[in-house]
């Protein structure tokens, strides 16, 4: 006999967004990977491009949130856990004439999850989807001006 578990959450679609960069590879990679790059762009935190790595971001109001790095592979990609739900992926692809694909893939989304500091994923998601258009566009301008 199979029971139905209606403890079991529904997967939200991934917050998927891809901007290219007028910038190398290279260059990109470290904005996505360090400390300082990704604190020009993004939130300040402590991270190192190492699978493993624990480390803190700045997320403003919400305070600290704990992540840990899951996959490195310079220069193409760089993932990491954020908080207790979310998963961050960059991935970075060389174009033509020196431009750089940078898509980011926010995933972890459950319908009738709620987050650490109680607010359902879906809201959430609705708002991050939003805030990612920005704060790509902030990593652009940055990219660019280098």
């Amino acid at each position: 006999m199979t029971t139905h578990d209606s403890s079991a959450s529904t997967p939200l679609p991934d917050i998927r967004q891809t901007a290219i960069l007028n910038a190398p590879i290279s260059e990109v990679w470290k904005l996505a990977s360090t400390a300082d790059g990704l604190a020009s762009w993004f939130m300040k935190s402590d991270l190192e491009p190492a699978e493993g790595h624990a480390f803190l971001l700045e997320a403003g109001p919400f305070g600290k949130s704990p992540c840990k790095v899951t996959e490195v592979q310079p220069p193409n990609r760089l993932a990491f856990q954020w908080g207790k739900d979310w998963l961050l992926t960059f991935v970075l692809e060389e174009s033509s004439e020196g431009k750089t694909a940078f898509t980011l893939i926010h995933s972890g989304w459950k319908e009738g999850e709620v987050t650490e500091f109680g607010q359902s994923h879906a809201e959430v998601r609705e708002r991050m989807a939003g805030g990612w258009t920005g704060i790509l566009a902030k990593l652009v301008q940055v990219a660019e001006g280098l």
